[in-house]
């Protein structure tokens, strides 16, 4: 474990988390990785997300390690919500916070009294951020909302995947962890206002707006010309070569994104002629004709491993790099140099390792002072240190 005397920007800052599987408990995490004393509060049967394989295992005894890779540096508390009890001693978590997190379906908290209206108006100030899949009013917001709904209504989906038309999802839940970065954003922008004010503020988080927000080439694309992107497999739209090509043993890729790259590339492949060709000389004509270039190009890859490749275009200044698998780049030593992979405790499995907070600021080291935890591990500390009976 790593910790710093350094102070964090939110130590101090109490957080309540009703979040489940990804993006409510994501941006929770990152307010905790920057200090807050982030509790999640969570039903008898836990967050679902428990239950995801891998699961480590101890007699009768199981952890999930993705649920410890989005939880780390929180404190879980134990309530059933049903309990009249319980139900009291959250609201008295939620009035003596400074900001919640939740990503529930719109209107379930509100009906515990739990949802923004009722906390607010009893409150010195809270930052109350929603994640949900459309939003808390519109003609969507009552529907229910995975990450690949999302990548496929925001129009993700119609840009990623080969351009023989097949489409695919991102492997990473891209609509879960943008929508669960916006929420910490809005939360660090905001909570200095209202703690100055008094007045709260609700976050209305949608994964659809959050997702289609970060896709600004493809909007801005389509309204400058009236054509949707369309997906093109690895290829970019205005710059080439700028893909994957097979070489000899193994995938690479490289971007060469200006004129000067492109130069670069025919002085590797010992061919600085090429770099003159009609089709190829300037930027546009190399998008134009790319099929031809990489036809081309593919070709004289297919001569030496990836790795060479890679080791000449680098030297060239040339953006270039190996296909990973997660194997692969969490072994490479200029990672774990960087400081980003740290050993961790999981509960059950113990030693163990996760990314941290990947930001890196003057003489403050990563927060990484708390498993993720059992569920409802800390539910006496967390209502004793926080003054609910």
């Amino acid at each position: 474990m790593t910790s710093s005397a350094t102070p964090r920007p939110l130590d101090g800052v109490r957080v309540v988390e009703f979040g489940h599987v990804a993006a409510g408990p994501f941006g929770s995490m990152l307010l905790a990785d920057l200090g807050a004393d982030v509790v999640k509060v969570e039903g008898p049967d836990g967050d679902q997300m428990r239950q995801w394989p891998p699961l480590a295992t101890d007699g009768e005894e199981r952890f999930s390690h993705n649920f410890a890779s989005v939880n780390r540096n929180k404190r879980s508390v134990l309530a059933d919500l049903k309990d009249p009890d319980d139900l009291a001693r959250v609201r008295g978590l939620c009035l003596a916070a400074d900001v919640v997190v939740e990503n529930y379906r719109p209107g379930v908290l509100a009906r515990l009294g739990l949802g923004y209206d009722e906390l607010a108006a009893e409150h010195r100030g809270l930052v109350y951020a929603s994640v949900s899949g459309f939003g808390q009013s519109g003609p969507y917001a009552g529907l229910g909302a995975y990450d690949v709904v999302i990548q496929a209504m925001s129009g993700m989906m119609s840009v990623t995947g080969t351009d023989e038309g097949e489409l695919v999802k991102a492997g990473v839940p891209v609509a879960d962890f943008t929508s669960g970065l916006y929420a910490a954003l809005g939360v660090v922008a905001w909570l200095p206002q209202v703690r100055a004010s008094g007045r709260s503020v609700h976050l209305d988080v949608p994964m659809l707006d959050c997702l289609l927000a970060t896709s600004a080439l493809q909007t801005s694309e389509y309204w400058g010309s009236g054509v949707d992107p369309t997906p093109r497999g690895t290829r970019h739209p205005r710059n080439a070569p700028y893909q994957v090509f097979a070489a000899a043993d193994a995938p690479f890729v490289l971007a060469a994104g200006n004129d000067r790259l492109w130069r670069a590339v025919c002085e590797v492949l010992g061919d600085p002629g090429l770099a003159d060709d009609p089709r190829f000389a300037a930027q546009d004509g190399r998008v134009a004709h790319q099929l031809e270039l990489e036809k081309l190009l593919t070709e004289r890859f297919a001569e030496r491993p990836a790795a060479d490749w890679v080791e000449r275009l680098r030297a060239a200044g040339v953006p270039a790099g190996p296909v990973n698998t997660f194997g692969d780049v969490l072994a490479d030593p200029a990672l774990r140099e960087s400081g980003l992979v740290r050993p961790y405790d999981v509960p059950v499995a113990g030693p163990s390792w996760t990314t941290v907070f990947p930001v890196r600021a003057t003489d403050t080291e990563p927060r990484l002072d708390g498993a993720a935890p059992r569920l409802g591990e800390q539910t006496a500390e967390v209502l004793a240190e926080w003054g609910v009976a």
